[in-house]
Protein backbone atom coordinates (compact mmCIF):
# COMPACT_ATOMS: atom_id res chain seq x y z
CA UNK A 1 0.00 0.00 0.00
CA UNK A 2 2.85 2.22 0.58
CA UNK A 3 3.97 1.98 -3.16
CA UNK A 4 0.63 2.75 -4.20
CA UNK A 5 0.79 5.89 -1.84
CA UNK A 6 4.32 6.79 -3.06
CA UNK A 7 3.34 6.45 -7.04
CA UNK A 8 -0.38 8.51 -5.69
CA UNK A 9 1.40 11.39 -4.79
CA UNK A 10 4.68 11.39 -7.14
CA UNK A 11 2.10 11.45 -10.02
CA UNK A 12 -0.05 14.41 -8.52
CA UNK A 13 3.57 16.52 -8.15
CA UNK A 14 4.53 15.35 -11.63
CA UNK A 15 1.24 16.11 -13.29
CA UNK A 16 1.49 19.44 -11.67
CA UNK A 17 4.89 20.34 -12.75
CA UNK A 18 4.11 19.13 -16.45
CA UNK A 19 1.12 21.59 -16.57
CA UNK A 20 2.90 24.47 -15.40
CA UNK A 21 6.23 24.15 -17.32
CA UNK A 22 4.34 23.64 -20.65
CA UNK A 23 1.86 26.63 -20.21
CA UNK A 24 4.77 29.01 -18.88
CA UNK A 25 6.69 27.52 -22.29
CA UNK A 26 3.94 28.20 -24.54
CA UNK A 27 2.68 31.22 -22.82
CA UNK A 28 6.73 32.54 -23.56
CA UNK A 29 6.49 30.89 -27.46
CA UNK A 30 3.12 31.97 -28.85
CA UNK A 31 0.96 33.62 -25.70
CA UNK A 32 -0.96 31.01 -25.30
CA UNK A 33 -2.18 30.70 -28.64
CA UNK A 34 -3.43 27.37 -28.91
CA UNK A 35 -2.19 26.89 -33.00
CA UNK A 36 1.37 27.87 -32.17
CA UNK A 37 3.85 24.63 -32.12
CA UNK A 38 3.55 23.09 -29.22
CA UNK A 39 6.88 23.80 -28.09
CA UNK A 40 5.76 23.46 -24.15
CA UNK A 41 4.88 19.67 -24.49
CA UNK A 42 8.26 19.29 -26.17
CA UNK A 43 10.38 20.84 -23.86
CA UNK A 44 8.37 18.55 -21.17
CA UNK A 45 8.71 15.47 -22.95
CA UNK A 46 12.80 16.18 -23.47
CA UNK A 47 13.22 17.01 -19.87
CA UNK A 48 11.39 14.22 -18.60
CA UNK A 49 13.32 12.11 -20.76
CA UNK A 50 17.00 13.77 -19.52
CA UNK A 51 15.34 13.61 -15.64
CA UNK A 52 14.66 9.14 -16.29
CA UNK A 53 17.91 8.92 -17.84
CA UNK A 54 19.05 10.05 -14.37
CA UNK A 55 16.62 8.84 -12.18
CA UNK A 56 16.59 5.30 -13.61
CA UNK A 57 19.85 3.94 -12.65
CA UNK A 58 19.45 6.21 -9.76
CA UNK A 59 16.82 4.40 -8.27
CA UNK A 60 17.25 1.29 -9.52
CA UNK A 61 17.50 -0.74 -6.52
CA UNK A 62 16.08 1.77 -4.08
CA UNK A 63 12.41 0.48 -4.88
CA UNK A 64 10.74 3.36 -2.31
CA UNK A 65 12.38 6.05 -4.63
CA UNK A 66 12.11 4.53 -7.51
CA UNK A 67 7.99 4.04 -7.19
CA UNK A 68 7.77 8.13 -6.34
CA UNK A 69 10.31 9.44 -8.98
CA UNK A 70 9.89 7.21 -11.63
CA UNK A 71 6.90 6.02 -11.88
CA UNK A 72 4.99 8.43 -10.09
CA UNK A 73 6.71 12.01 -10.31
CA UNK A 74 8.10 11.19 -14.12
CA UNK A 75 5.57 9.51 -15.23
CA UNK A 76 3.11 12.05 -14.43
CA UNK A 77 5.42 14.43 -15.88
CA UNK A 78 5.39 12.83 -18.80
CA UNK A 79 5.05 9.05 -20.24
CA UNK A 80 6.80 10.02 -23.12
CA UNK A 81 10.08 9.55 -20.98
CA UNK A 82 8.47 6.07 -19.62
CA UNK A 83 8.30 5.58 -23.23
CA UNK A 84 11.54 6.18 -24.16
CA UNK A 85 12.95 4.43 -20.59
CA UNK A 86 11.19 1.30 -21.77
CA UNK A 87 12.87 1.40 -25.28
CA UNK A 88 16.77 2.24 -24.62
CA UNK A 89 15.82 -1.01 -21.97
CA UNK A 90 14.50 -3.72 -24.82
CA UNK A 91 17.68 -2.40 -26.96
CA UNK A 92 20.43 -2.29 -24.47
CA UNK A 93 19.44 -5.76 -23.08
CA UNK A 94 19.69 -7.09 -27.32
CA UNK A 95 15.93 -6.95 -28.71
CA UNK A 96 16.16 -4.26 -31.43
CA UNK A 97 13.52 -5.77 -33.23
CA UNK A 98 11.03 -5.49 -30.03
CA UNK A 99 12.36 -2.24 -29.81
CA UNK A 100 11.05 -1.12 -33.19
CA UNK A 101 7.98 -2.91 -33.09
CA UNK A 102 7.45 -1.41 -29.51
CA UNK A 103 7.82 2.25 -31.16
CA UNK A 104 6.22 1.76 -34.04
CA UNK A 105 3.29 0.62 -32.47
CA UNK A 106 2.88 2.96 -29.88
CA UNK A 107 3.00 6.18 -32.28
CA UNK A 108 0.68 4.19 -34.80
CA UNK A 109 -1.54 2.95 -32.19
CA UNK A 110 -1.40 6.23 -30.32
CA UNK A 111 -2.22 8.34 -33.49
CA UNK A 112 -4.68 6.18 -34.74
CA UNK A 113 -6.46 6.02 -31.20
CA UNK A 114 -6.87 10.03 -31.21
CA UNK A 115 -7.42 9.89 -34.82
CA UNK A 116 -10.65 8.05 -34.46
CA UNK A 117 -11.88 9.22 -31.22
CA UNK A 118 -11.56 12.63 -32.50
CA UNK A 119 -13.02 12.48 -35.65
CA UNK A 120 -15.74 10.01 -35.18
CA UNK A 121 -16.93 12.37 -32.39
CA UNK A 122 -15.77 10.46 -29.35
CA UNK A 123 -14.20 13.60 -28.03
CA UNK A 124 -15.16 15.94 -24.95
CA UNK A 125 -16.28 18.92 -26.80
CA UNK A 126 -15.95 21.61 -24.42
CA UNK A 127 -17.85 24.27 -25.43
CA UNK A 128 -21.12 21.65 -25.85
CA UNK A 129 -20.16 21.20 -22.19
CA UNK A 130 -19.79 25.09 -21.17
CA UNK A 131 -23.74 25.48 -22.92
CA UNK A 132 -25.18 23.61 -20.16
Amino acid sequence: MLIWALVFVGGGVGSLLRHVISMAVQNWHGGGDPSRFPLGTLCVNVVGCVLIGFAAGWCAQREPARAVVVVGMLGGFTTFSSFGLDTIRLLSEGHPYKAALYVSLTLAAGLLAVWLTYETGFSIDPIALDAD
